[in-house]
């Protein structure tokens, strides 16, 4: 570790969290409808959108309406997606010329699917494969709505914890539209124009051809980055304009940009706790969920930044000398951008991960095997570290619900939370959704290790010279890894799909028609069946009246409640996960320093 390092990692952190608490109570009063700085500005186009969507501000949704108007706006969005792709050679703005045979009926469903659900997982080649148009009505305007609509659910389960006797939980169409309108919209354009300002494009121009110092000739691609930029990071997508994503430096040209990215990835997530806290009148409930999160964060980027630091023992061995301080054999700087160095490639893979973000700045497949671990656990953590916009808040209080279940257990009281009695229906739910997105991530995975159809199939049985017996759609063409790197690549894929991710493990050959298909389902499952059981639960909770406090009841607001809360997410990760994570990069591990041994 440097001091340089350390230093970056300390003004990261404290630039978050000085940003949480105005961000946090502007939020709470857009979604609240009270007066902001730019009501004036925005209240009537806001109003004239209600008037026509035929929208009454004033309507409120049980949670069965809610969840009815999110998967039809979802469902829409994603149809269109899928069209625009696959029609994506009759339309305009395409310089390149890409049709249906750079989107086969398969890509465009996982990628519509992808999108959609706030994913970003790209199988495809974006500037080999995606029209301009396509990027800006397909991709781009998911980025858009796919945030706010976590947004918009985020706040719905805070009104069920809020709300005392209510039927309703708030209203779908207002929440999403206020997202848009008074919370991206205003944080975009200075952060596209900042974007601009740092040497990302912003053009329709026709790509340029440069000549090299030996005479070779390359063209570099250009469009609309900027913009798409902007809400990549701040709505916690994560698809990139071009394939290297945010390693790219027409995406991520200088350190001042990459550090404002990683800002941006979390200052949403982040502030989404003090809207919490205010929404059910004690801000400290919204610090204790900061806490435990901001926990959690830490604890992975010093594993992370400590085996990164640490590099292969093969490389020490022979004294390759590193990019951040020139001292011999020190620090794992493969597939890292040598522009950032291994801190803020660290930092940007422990952030990107734990807010389910998805873009890169770096390789995770090039990691060390402790360092892409806590990358993949903290997609394991059910988007809990921070998390997606929106989905992170809503992850931890399903987790808060079962911590209070099982503190309850522990004292022999039945469970409270912010005053509610936590009854069987409400931990139901949240273990449900639990339930639902381990079961998802790990059912694709031990499929796709045991049949003999899939690309990992291929790469698996390398090692002992057997072959799949049957190709689908070139899935015997994978060209990932054997033993447990090839394991942690499947299970980083469906961890990173069904957690709504968007990042890989890119040694994963995932352009194929079975990897396509079940991705899409896997993204599908892990963002829908997961939100449905919380919004039920949401209204659970709005219908019930506060009960007093007494001597027994837990303490939600404090340091304690927080490590708790905290080693929850842990444990259940740890039951959950650790049989597969001993496969996979432990294992790896293992074999490492076995190897250094001998």
């Amino acid at each position: 570790m440097t001091g340089h390092g350390i230093l970056e990692i300390v003004l990261f952190c404290l630039t978050v969290t000085a940003l949480t608490k105005p961000l946090g109570v502007y939020m709470h009063r857009v979604f609240e409808g009270q007066p902001t700085a730019l009501s004036r500005a925005i209240g009537p186009v806001e109003r004239v959108i209600y008037r026509l969507l035929g929208v009454r501000e004033s309507d409120d949704m049980r949670w069965t309406q809610y969840s009815f108007a999110l998967l039809a706006f979802s469902a829409v969005g994603m149809l269109l997606t899928y069209v625009l792709l696959r029609l994506q050679g009759a339309l305009p703005l395409n310089p390149r010329g890409f049709g249906g045979g750079q989107m086969p009926p398969d890509l465009a469903f996982g990628t519509a699917a992808s999108f959609a659900t706030n994913t970003n997982w790209q199988s495809y080649v974006p500037e080999a494969s995606v029209s301009t148009l396509s990027n800006m009505l397909a991709l781009t305007v998911q980025n858009w709505t796919s945030a706010a609509a976590g947004m918009a659910v985020a706040v719905a389960v805070c009104r069920g914890f809020a709300r005392h006797g209510s039927a309703g939980i708030g209203n779908f169409w207002v929440d999403l539209i206020r997202a848009c309108l008074y919370i991206l919209l205003p944080i975009c354009i200075p952060y596209a124009l900042f974007l601009v300002w740092q040497g990302v494009p912003q053009t329709f121009a026709a790509p340029v051809v440069a000549a090299g110092l030996d005479g070779s000739r390359q063209t570099l691609l250009t469009g609309p980055v900027a913009s798409q930029e902007a809400i990549k990071m701040l709505g916690t997508n994560g698809g990139g304009f071009f394939n290297a994503n945010s390693a790219h430096p027409f995406e991520n040209p200088t350190p001042l940009t990459n550090f404002v990215q990683i800002v941006s990835i979390f200052a949403i997530p982040a502030a989404l706790t003090c809207t919490f806290g205010r929404m059910v009148g004690n801000p400290r409930q919204g610090w204790a969920i900061f806490g435990a999160m901001a926990a959690l964060f830490l604890c992975g980027l010093a594993v992370c930044y400590q085996a990164e630091t640490a590099g292969v023992p093969a490389v020490r061995d022979i004294r390759v000398a590193a990019f951040e301080d020139d001292a011999p054999g020190a620090g794992n700087m493969e597939g890292k951008e040598v522009r950032f160095g291994i801190a803020p490639s660290a930092l940007f893979a422990t952030v990107t991960t734990a807010a389910s973000c998805g873009a890169v700045n770096s390789m995770h497949d090039s990691y060390t095997p402790l360092g892409g671990m806590v990358a993949l656990l903290n997609i394991l953590c059910d988007e809990t570290v921070f998390g997606g916009v929106g989905a992170g808040l809503f992850g931890m209080l399903m987790y808060a619900i079962v911590a209070v279940f099982i503190a309850g257990l522990m004292v022999g009281r039945t469970p409270e939370y912010l005053g509610k009695k936590i009854g069987k229906y409400e931990v139901r739910m949240a273990i449900l959704a639990l339930l639902i997105l381990f079961a998802t991530a790990a059912s694709w995975t031990a499929l796709a290790c045991t049949m003999p159809i899939p690309p990992s199939a291929a790469a698996l049985n390398r090692v002992n010279g057997s072959s799949p017996a049957l190709d689908l759609g070139g899935a015997s063409n994978n060209v990932g890894n054997p033993g447990a790197h090839g394991f942690s690549e499947l299970l980083y894929a469906y961890a990173s799909q069904t957690g709504n991710n968007g990042s890989a493990f890119a040694g994963l050959t995932a352009n194929t028609p079975y990897y396509n298909l079940t991705g899409g389902i896997a993204m599908l499952v892990g963002r829908f069946l997961m939100i449905i059981p919380l919004l039920a639960m949401s209204g659970s909770l709005a219908r019930k009246q506060p009960t007093p406090a007494s001597a027994g009841s837990l303490a939600t607001d404090t340091p304690t409640f927080a490590f708790l809360l905290a080693g929850v997410v842990l444990v259940v990760g740890a039951l959950e996960y650790f049989p597969a994570l001993a496969l996979g990069p432990i294992a790896e591990n293992l074999q490492m320093l076995a190897r250094q041994a001998f």
